[in-house]
């Protein structure tokens, strides 16, 4: 699907111009995007949810991720398209998500022997996953392979080594951290 998304400012505003997603990915163009964290337990108990990508993903297919995250479609709100994702990616339905912050994330890669040029405004939000059941969530197939619950110590430790097996930023992670350590859960 080659969806229309918004290009943005440095901030994550919107500039008024809007462009297909795999002309996004060609040029290296300015946009948005949603990740959402799901968490559960506290301090050294605590766990996120991840998603392993379906292996036909355009980027880092195979990869552990965060729990859910998407392209802020255009005149669509991040908040709005992070619930979006979570619903189609997991089958969840939030009512509320908290908002952790933004990060800015630019970089080249090649996939499926063509390159990738992601340059993005990152939205991200987390929300309390304490009573979900695996078992019981709905992937979508052509996006999500797998889910997990991992640590978090274990997976910024890997991150960190730069485990190709997981295409999670530091950025996100250290942010989600931050976010945890003010709500008294790290």
């Amino acid at each position: 699907m080659d969806e229309m998304i918004d290009l943005t400012d440095e901030f994550g505003n919107p500039i008024g111009r809007s462009e297909k997603r795999s002309v996004i990915h060609a040029r290296g163009l300015l946009h948005r995007t949603a990740h959402i964290w799901i968490v559960r337990g506290s301090r050294e108990n605590l766990e996120v949810l991840l998603q392993k990508r379906a292996m036909n993903k355009d980027s880092y297919p195979g990869c552990y991720d965060t729990s859910s995250a998407g392209h802020i479609l255009a005149g669509d709100e991040p908040e709005g398209s992070a619930k979006r994702e979570l619903k189609e990616e997991l089958g969840i339905e939030a009512e509320k998500l908290q908002y952790a912050g933004n990060i800015r994330l630019h970089y080249t890669e090649t996939f499926h022997g063509k390159q990738f040029d992601d340059n993005e405004v990152v939205f991200v939000y987390w929300a309390d996953g304490s009573g979900i059941d695996l078992q019981k969530l709905t992937l979508q197939e052509e996006e999500v392979e797998s889910v997990c619950w991992m640590p978090l110590a274990k997976l910024k430790e890997e991150t960190e080594k730069g485990n190709p097996e997981y295409c999670v930023t530091i950025e996100s992670i250290r942010l989600l951290c931050d976010t945890m350590r003010a709500c008294n859960r790290l």
